[in-house]
Order: structure tokens, then C-alpha cells, then sequence
């Protein structure tokens, strides 16, 4: 991907996005600026590990201030609550494998989250349910080895 693609986003995740910036310039930023401020009054720079600390963390920060501001600029709003017939970037899709049900979010790369259940269309599950229907089994291979899915509800 380079750096003029545009980024699959749904609302809530473009939101976040938006909020993290904001936090990120208007309070993190700030203070990381003032820590080093601070660290430079400790003495000789080359022996003072807190100001290298601070210079790092300062790095980092402004590092993801032009991150988000890229995602931002390179955002795709994706639709969700569409048409509930096939798997699609946005969908809640519910299946079952192995007696057990699951229920996924098909998002963009950027909002996966497996701890949530938010999975990328890009990975290799999101990629075997997209354009999928109700009723449809998906065989998937996973780390612990092949998973057939039953697609069970579109959302």
C-alpha cells in the first residue's frame, strides 16, 4: 500500500481516528514537549537518559500525529447497515464451526481487533467470508489447522 491508497473505514473507526488525533496534538503532544524541556534542565544531554526518553517518546508522538493525519486525508467511509445478502466491507457476519457460533465485523485493515472480534477484509478470514451468503460453508485453514464455517446471519 502507498501512502496515496485509500484507507476502508467504517464511521465509528474514521471517528476514533478523529478523536485520537485530537487527544494525541492537544494533550500527549504537549506534554511530551514539556517533558523534554524539563529532562534538558537535568545537565549534560549525552549522559541524560530521561531526556533521551523524552526525546524518543516526543518522536514517537509526532511520528503518529502524521500517521493519523494520513489515514484521515486517505479515508474511505465505509456503509454499513446495506444490503444484508452477501459478506461486504461493514458486515456482521454470524457463523458457526466446530458446534460453536461466532460473531465477526468485516472491517478495514486499520480497525482490526481480534480482542473485539473485528476482523480485516484483508485477512485471511475476512477474505474467504466476503461476497459469501446466508447458508454458505467457507473452509478456512487457521494456525490450528482447517475450520469449516456455516454462515448463519448477515448484519
Amino acid at each position: 500500500m502507498n501512502g496515496n491508497d485509500e484507507v476502508s473505514l467504517t464511521k465509528e473507526g474514521y471517528d476514533e481516528l478523529v478523536v485520537e488525533l485530537a487527544e494525541v496534538k492537544e494533550k500527549k503532544l504537549p506534554a511530551a514537549i514539556e517533558r523534554v524541556k524539563r529532562a534538558r534542565d537535568f545537565g549534560d544531554l549525552s549522559e541524560n537518559s530521561e531526556y533521551h526518553s523524552a526525546r524518543d517518546d516526543l518522536s514517537f508522538l509526532e511520528g503518529r500525529i502524521e500517521e493519523l493525519e494520513s489515514l484521515i486525508v486517505r479515508a474511505k467511509i465505509i456503509k454499513t447497515g446495506k444490503s444484508t445478502k452477501a459478506v461486504t466491507l461493514g458486515s456482521k457476519v454470524t457463523v458457526r464451526a466446530n458446534g460453536q457460533t461466532h460473531t465477526y465485523f468485516i472491517v478495514g485493515e486499520y480497525e482490526a481487533d481480534p480482542t473485539e472480534k473485528k476482523i480485516s477484509h484483508e485477512s485471511p478470514l475476512g477474505r474467504a467470508l466476503i461476497g459469501k451468503k446466508v447458508g454458505e460453508k467457507v473452509e478456512f485453514v487457521a494456525p490450528v489447522g482447517k475450520i469449516l464455517y456455516e454462515i448463519k446471519k448477515i448484519d
